[in-house]
């Protein structure tokens, strides 16, 4: 089969491989879109300490079509998201109700299992257990969720990681209250999906803020009723003129930069409530106010894939863009081929796209 490969930092190359046989507990998808995002651009950068070679692509969706030894709670035949985190439900995190660490995922002594032999002989592991960009996947099962809807590929898709942290993060994360004030901080595709979660959470006052112009304009076509130009004046003080002075009660980030994030956390008022799902390269660190936090009451949180329960969130996601809650199409998706995977990485990277989609084939 083929496959797009990092094999070493930079280098994302498509390849002839021979996906290996599915281990005990894991079967093989035939990809039908795999989305490609910032993460996948520091991924194939190799700041995220990838160990080359490996097959990228950390969440996707497709149609099952063998099963290894041992594999259960999926058929042959099934179409399925294939999620980004793992949720094996005996783990010591999944047992205390924190699926999104889950240590299928995250507490691999040995790392993660090869999947395909290259050319030369070597053997290649698969970004996030899950190496969408390529024609078949070996996937562990506890990471697929059969999924009965009409919802095109190319959305599915983005089931698997943007749509579950964007909407996570309103309705896990932040619990988002009914007539709360509520900004979002990067109008990319978490954060278009984070605006149209508050839409739905009945949010009073939804705050978007991003310098591209284009990606303002489709947060208020799903559901901002202000937007805002961090670069025009200071975005916190932005945003406190729209809430009295006070600020929101729900800061939601995806941006990915430090400086984003402290401005998120000092956007909200007293008491408020930030949530960070943005990263940069293996070694950032971010600096915070202490008084802010310490004494005025506010909570800084991570989302890391919007805490989601995947049998439980996908399909109830799913349902919300079947029926119309949801609206993909004003989310901006680019679909590209798997030859043409470094364009898509390139667009990804000077911001370009809003979302990039794989779809392995020609057009």
């Amino acid at each position: 089969m083929r496959a797009a490969v990092m094999t070493g930092p930079g280098r994302l190359e498509v390849q002839d491989v021979d996906l290996l046989p599915p281990a005990p507990g894991r079967i093989l998808v035939r990809t039908g879109a795999t989305p490609f995002c910032v993460t996948d651009v520091m991924n194939s950068d190799g700041v995220f300490g990838k160990e080359p070679p490996t097959i990228l692509g950390h969440a996707s969706m497709g149609v099952v079509e063998e099963l290894g030894p041992d594999a259960a709670g999926v058929r042959v035949g099934d179409r399925v998201v294939v999620h980004g985190t793992a949720e094996c439900g005996r783990c010591f995190y999944c047992v205390r109700g924190r699926t999104d660490q889950c240590s299928v995922i995250f507490d691999r002594p040995d790392g993660p299992p090869p999947v395909a032999r290259l050319a030369d002989g070597s053997v290649a592991t698969a970004a996030g257990n899950v190496g969408g960009y390529a024609e078949l996947m070996s996937v562990d099962a506890r990471q697929v969720v059969p999924v009965d809807t009409t919802v095109p590929d190319t959305v599915l898709g983005l089931l698997g990681c943007g749509v579950t942290t964007g909407l996570g993060s309103v309705f896990n994360v932040a619990a988002v209250v009914p007539g709360s004030d509520v900004a979002v901080v990067g109008c990319g595709q978490l954060g278009l999906w984070m605006v149209q979660g508050a839409r739905l959470a009945g949010a009073g006052q939804i705050i978007a803020l991003d310098p591209d112009p284009g990606r303002r304009e489709r947060a208020a076509a799903v559901g901002a009723t202000a937007t805002l130009d961090p670069a025009e004046a200071d975005p916190v003080e932005q945003v406190r003129s729209l809430t009295g002075g006070y600020g929101v009660t729900y800061a939601l980030e995806a941006a990915g930069p430090a400086l984003a994030q402290r401005q998120a956390v000092l956007m909200t008022h007293r008491g408020g409530t930030t949530v960070l799902t943005g990263c940069e390269p293996l070694g950032a660190e971010l600096s915070l106010p202490q008084v802010p936090i310490a004494l005025h009451g506010r909570t800084v949180v991570s989302s890391q894939n919007g805490r989601v329960r995947m049998h439980h969130d996908i399909p109830r996601f799913a349902a919300m863009l079947e029926d119309g809650r949801l609206d993909a199409s004003l989310v901006g998706i680019t679909e590209f081929t798997l030859d043409e995977i470094g364009e898509a990485k390139e667009a990804a990277r000077a911001h370009r796209t809003v979302i990039g989609v794989i779809v392995p084939g020609e057009r």
